[in-house]
């Protein structure tokens, strides 16, 4: 398998995070080299000071959205164009769940298109969390292909605010369901390396967690 550590998006989205916990979070993501360092949109731009030197190439990703999806579309193009011009190189956007519970597929994807227009004029990536854990597997399936229709580049499980984060089954699920072009980023409550192996052979091609340090550790 390739480095474990370049599967991993390293997180922090603590609301009380302070600039010293981010500056820690550099650090790791820059000692293990980890894939990418997830912060929240005001950290964008101190996140990108802090890797101005570093010698690996470390993706810097933010959230839009987030955590609930109910901004309004106006509301997340703004927070995407922003966290583009701060530094950010890859935006995890949280679907409108609410609208998706009302069954608005057509809104949701056309929101989802013009994000990943907006990342892609920019070279940056678009990750759509669809929180599975509110989801039945009619939506779950709904949900994966509004995400491919939309041309988004990764489909997440979860925002780890929900009640239950990552399922192996539900990873399965969606990769069944995606096109091959589309990736999975698996994310909420992976703490082990075993966790972490178990998502990727399920067919993750990126795992958010906080626990990044632990799970290389423990090799």
């Amino acid at each position: 398998m390739t480095d474990l550590s370049r599967y991993i998006d390293h997180t922090l989205l603590s609301p009380v995070a302070s600039e010293t916990n981010i500056r820690k979070l550099c650090e790791e993501a820059w000692i293990h080299q980890f894939k990418a360092v997830c912060v929240a949109p005001t950290y964008v731009s101190y996140t990108k000071e802090m890797f101005e030197f570093c010698p690996v190439s470390i993706e810097i990703a933010t959230v839009i959205g987030f955590p609930l999806g109910y901004s309004t579309t106006e509301t997340k193009i703004s927070e995407a164009k922003n966290a583009i011009r701060d530094g950010a190189t890859e935006l995890d956007v949280v679907i409108n769940i609410a609208q998706f519970k009302s069954m608005a597929y057509l809104s949701i994807r056309e929101e989802l298109r013009q994000l990943a227009a907006i990342a892609h004029e920019n070279d940056a990536i678009l990750k759509v969390i669809i929180e599975t854990a509110y989801l039945d597997s009619f939506e779950l399936y709904t949900a994966c292909e509004i995400c491919a229709e939309a041309k988004v580049d990764f489909v997440k499980t979860s925002t780890g605010f929900a009640p239950n984060g990552a399922d192996i089954d539900i990873v399965k699920k969606m990769r069944s369901i995606l096109p091959a072009e589309i990736k999975i980023k698996a994310s909420g409550g992976i703490k082990t390396y075993e966790q972490a192996i178990a998502f990727i052979e399920a067919g993750a091609d990126r795992i958010g967690t906080s626990s990044g340090v632990l799970i290389v550790s423990e090799k």
